[in-house]
């Protein structure tokens, strides 16, 4: 009788199994009734093989194959839900960022714990799934109707993909779902090489690289040039959810301040080639005028000479900065692709105060710095873009604005931590989860609107703008990519050289806002204040 049990638990494995790798597809049980192919194929090969070893290495082929096409549909059921796009396998190296993200939810011991439970489980499903190929061949092998059996079945396959047949609507009988994992993840390889192919003569045909600086970003002459990205600032943020009704007031209320303090705006909306994520995409794209939407495209791209706005405010006379302060290791790239003059990542900021989950350093503090330290420099004019990170997800815990003159190297926040709730108590009801966005996206603008009401700097301008949506669990199914961007300035001949662009005024765009591409950015700006 025990056996007769254990016979039927093998074969309950074998069917349904294979086929959760497109349960997960599907975000939905259906696709677990249906007649797995794979193990059809595997059962009739070690009813074939007369020598044991060679059965065993079949068997362990097919945990295998099962088990990779799990993790294969389970990351791409993730990059969905946290991206908006498929895992392109060539994209692996990113595994470890998001590692980092996991890490900064649940801390450094949790997040390894259950990584290391992860492979277990994998190791343990192969295993399992070895057992259950073994057992049910083994049971078939030493009777004649163990081949009639293995043939009625592979002939009911056969028939059911040619007719097919449904159990249930829209769900195949005859399923090939593991098989089907593998096959579109190496489909999304092969069309993100042909993606890189086609990359080469985008990035050589560029009318910009070769104008004399003298040509270049003319009407900017003086003045110092701040982009700043703000993590996750998207569309939902300012308008049509239930987010956006505290930052549109932090707006509105940071417009009459800048209108006191002598500065005006114009805003629109870019659509970011990344989604909840991935912001070094949105960061490239902006620099190079190039839509890069994947990693093998970035990183084709930062080895090339592809002319940068970094580079076309360098060869004009700036000096240009980066300041990204979750950087904690050597970024090579800054220097070899970017030019940065000088790079700021979290060592060289001299912050002495807490971290904030994934977010090292408040953006308060960023800015301080950086106005202390970059913008006070007379000698020359600074081009500097700053990658600030306190809207980074999880957006907890949160700091919160000091006054300005207190701030001092950080320390200042450190009871700030515990002061709010923590990545897991936000993170236990979706409700809080888009609070706490919309509350890290009002400090993100706060800090901002924070440091231009303290830099009485009449040749400063700002570009603003998001990297990308949040993810999904923020923006919805089916958002679309769009993120805010503002120039902020003092002088009006700023603004004037984009009347062109018929960009609203104000700092809060409307839904009927101009929308451009971001990699359209590079081009416009440079034709809008340059000579000629």
């Amino acid at each position: 009788m025990r056996e007769r049990v254990w016979l039927v638990v093998a074969v309950l494995l074998l069917i349904v199994v294979p086929l959760v790798p497109a349960a997960i597809t599907h975000g939905s049980p259906a696709p677990l009734i249906g007649l797995p192919v794979e193990s059809i194929i595997v059962l009739a090969l070690l009813a074939l093989l007369p020598w044991r070893a060679a059965r065993l290495v079949v068997a362990t082929g097919f945990g295998v194959l099962v088990v990779f096409a799990l993790v294969l549909a389970g990351i791409d059921s993730g990059y969905r839900t946290v991206l908006d796009i498929h895992f392109d396998p060539l994209d692996w190296q990113q595994l470890g960022d998001a590692f980092g993200v996991v890490r900064g939810f649940i801390g450094a011991p949790a997040a390894s714990a259950l990584l290391a439970l992860l492979v277990l489980v994998a190791a343990g499903t192969i295993v399992v799934l070895s057992w259950a190929a073994l057992r049910v061949a083994g049971a078939l092998r030493p009777h004649v109707r163990g081949t009639t059996v293995l043939s009625t079945v592979a002939a009911a396959w056969i028939i059911a993909a040619l007719v097919g047949a449904h159990v249930v609507a829209g769900q195949p009988a005859a399923a090939a779902a593991s098989v089907r994992a593998i096959s579109a993840s190496a489909t999304r390889a092969a069309e993100g090489i042909a993606a890189v192919a086609e990359l080469s003569p985008q990035i050589a045909n560029d009318p910009y690289r070769d104008l004399p600086g003298s040509e270049l970003l003319t009407a900017l002459r003086g003045k110092d040039v701040v982009v700043a990205f703000i993590e996750s600032y998207g569309r939902v943020a300012v308008e049509g959810s239930d987010v956006s009704a505290g930052v549109r007031r932090v707006l509105r209320d940071g417009e009459e301040q800048l209108r006191a303090d002598g500065y005006a705006s114009r805003s629109a909306f870019l659509t970011s080639p990344t989604f909840g994520g991935l912001s070094w995409l949105a960061h490239s794209t902006l620099q190079t005028g190039l839509w890069i939407d994947r990693q093998p495209l970035y990183s084709k791209l930062i080895r090339s000479d592809r002319f940068t706005l970094s580079d076309a405010f360098g060869s004009a006379g700036w000096r240009t900065v980066s300041v990204i302060p979750s950087n904690t290791d050597p970024w090579p790239f800054g220097t070899s692709f970017y030019h940065w003059d000088t790079l700021l990542d979290a060592h060289d900021v001299g912050y002495r105060g807490p971290s904030f989950g994934y977010a090292r350093i408040p953006d308060q503090y960023t800015w301080k710095h950086f106005a202390d330290t970059e913008l006070a420099r007379d000698a020359q004019p600074v081009m500097a873009e700053i990658d600030l990170v306190s809207s980074h997800t999880p957006w907890a815990p949160l700091p919160k604005l000091v006054p300005w003159s207190e701030i001092g190297d950080g320390s200042v926040f450190d009871p700030q931590p515990a002061q709010g709730p923590s990545a897991t108590e936000v993170w236990q009801d979706p409700d809080r989860v888009r609070q706490a966005y919309g509350q890290s996206i009002e400090y993100s603008l706060g800090a901002m609107l924070d440091f231009l009401h303290q830099t009485d700097d009449p040749n400063l301008v700002l570009v603003l703008l998001g990297d990308h949506q949040p993810a999904t669990i923020v923006s919805g199914q089916g958002a679309g990519h769009d993120v805010p961007i503002s120039i902020i300035a003092k002088d009006p001949a700023v603004l004037a050289s984009i009347d062109g662009w018929r960009w609203q005024d104000g700092m809060l765009p409307s839904p009927d806002a101009p929308v451009w591409p971001m990699s359209d950015f590079r081009d416009r700006f440079l034709d809008a204040f340059s000579a000629g």
